[in-house]
């Protein structure tokens, strides 16, 4: 394996100015090391200006490539062609990780849905039992700045995106968990398989692997590992098995005697106890356990944790209507989740589809659904689907009036027009928002507040 000060003797091209781009410049620069910044736009990162061509792609050892440039990028090519070799930022932050902190354990979960709040749950349960450790990766701080802390951390919890892993091939990961695999970033992939794979690679680079049993592609794609496979699922488990009995999430698969079942916490300490997200408890737990945290710390840990902001967060109760912020659906298989929370369901949905189908989802969904409320670029292929499923369903087109703001007024308006009570009125958008917000948590944002101003 090579070493840092081997890695960075020639000039270093750095692919990419955000959040990820900054964090390694800054490591660059902590290092005295020679580097160029590219960016398809000029940017300023860290003092330095980024250039949008290479005009010399042989001078350059290895290229650091931020997660989302895709693998047939211009630039990613013209480094390529001049054989530079091409690394992750996870793959660089492994390499200082055996410089600055050998003996830290890593552990990592993807998955198309809840991986934030699984991560989040981690962390929580890492508070509670007095681990020092830090979720990182694609929440948080990129990698490499936690590497950069003064005080090493003994566990990084990596929450790796599909773009992330790809890139990647460096890390050795004590577990992993893959929590679910449905349709999305097929734009960037170029097909579900691309995108399914590429989730996969994870168990290629570790020890024990923590697999969602109700997930059947997580399951048919896991046969070829070889390493060892614990499954969790919201059943009774099996020997070798997390899951759930009665209102007890228990572990069969840690304990010195598998025949027997251990408490890893109540129903009760799991909020919202939505499937899902005791889903995302078992994971989270998994994860903790192959780290060697007690029974205890996991109660603690999984009872402390709040859900994240933009995720099944009820905004208000008015006149028996839940208003219900889960901005952070962004694809498909996280948009059901939210509607099969409810039994009446105004659906708010729209915006950038990344290449995702939306029949499935409308199919699942249409039982629940009262009405929908359709915004943003891809609503068509929503409104298609809802012609073959529910073609009796209301819906109503909102159309943009010159800003975010006016938008979202708009939709809040004709939402307080047609709920009733017992309805709950669903923001869980199944698409990204770049088309008429800047983000999802501005999306988010801009429901809270003009629910609050609207309808309290």
């Amino acid at each position: 394996m090579k070493s840092i000060s081997s890695l960075l003797a020639k000039p270093v091209a750095v692919l990419g100015g955000g959040v990820t781009g900054k964090a390694i410049v800054d490591f660059l620069l902590s290092r005295g090391a020679d580097f160029d910044l590219f960016d398809e736009k000029e940017v300023l990162v860290s003092g330095r200006t980024s250039f949008t061509k290479i005009k010399e792609p042989h001078r350059y050892g290895i290229a650091v490539v931020s997660p989302g440039w895709r693998m047939d990028h211009s630039l990613v090519e013209q480094l390529r062609a001049a054989q530079v070799e091409l690394i992750s930022e996870i793959d660089l932050a492994w390499l200082l990780k055996t410089e600055v902190a050998p003996d830290q354990k890593w552990i990592a979960l993807t998955g198309t849905n809840g991986k934030t709040t699984t991560i989040q749950m981690l962390e929580s349960i890492f508070t509670a039992s007095g681990t020092h450790g830090l979720a990182c990766g694609n929440v948080g701080e990129p990698v490499i700045a936690a590497l950069m802390a003064k005080e090493p951390y003994d566990v990084l919890a990596l929450e790796l995106s599909s773009f992330q892993i790809e890139w990647s091939s460096s890390p050795h990961f004590v577990a992993s968990a893959i929590l679910n695999i449905a349709e999305d970033h097929i734009d960037w992939h170029g097909s579900f398989d691309g995108y399914a794979n590429a989730k996969m690679r994870l168990l290629t680079m570790s020890d024990i692997a923590i697999l969602n049993a109700s997930d059947s592609e997580v399951v048919n794609r896991s046969t070829a590992f070889t390493g060892e496979k614990i499954f969790y699922s919201l059943d009774t488990p099996a020997p070798g098995e997390l899951g759930l009995v009665e209102e007890i999430l228990v572990d069969r698969a840690f304990g010195s005697d598998p025949l027997e079942a251990q408490m890893i916490a109540e129903l009760a300490d799991i909020r919202p106890q939505v499937p899902h997200n005791v889903s995302n408890a078992l994971a989270a737990a998994g994860l903790a356990l192959a780290l060697g945290i007690s029974h205890a710390g996991l109660k603690a840990g999984l009872s402390s944790f709040v859900l994240d902001h933009h995720r099944l967060e009820l905004v208000l109760e008015s006149d028996g209507v839940s208003w219900i912020n889960d901005s952070k659906a962004t694809n498909p298989h996280a948009a059901i989740a939210g509607i099969l929370s409810h039994t009446s369901v105004i659906w708010i949905a729209g915006g950038l589809a990344k290449g995702a189908k939306m029949d499935q989802l409308v199919k699942r969904a249409a039982p629940r659904l009262k009405a929908v409320i359709l915004i943003g670029s891809d609503r068509e292929l929503i409104a298609d689907a809802l012609a073959t499923y529910a073609p009796h369903l209301p819906i109503y087109r909102i159309d943009s009036d010159g800003s975010s703001e006016k938008l979202m007024d708009s939709i809040v308006n004709q939402a307080k027009k047609i709920a009733a009570k017992g309805d709950a009125v669903l923001l869980a958008p199944a698409c990204a928002s770049m088309d008429q917000f800047t983000s999802y948590s501005h999306r988010g944002e801009l429901f809270v507040q003009t629910v609050l101003k609207q309808v309290k």
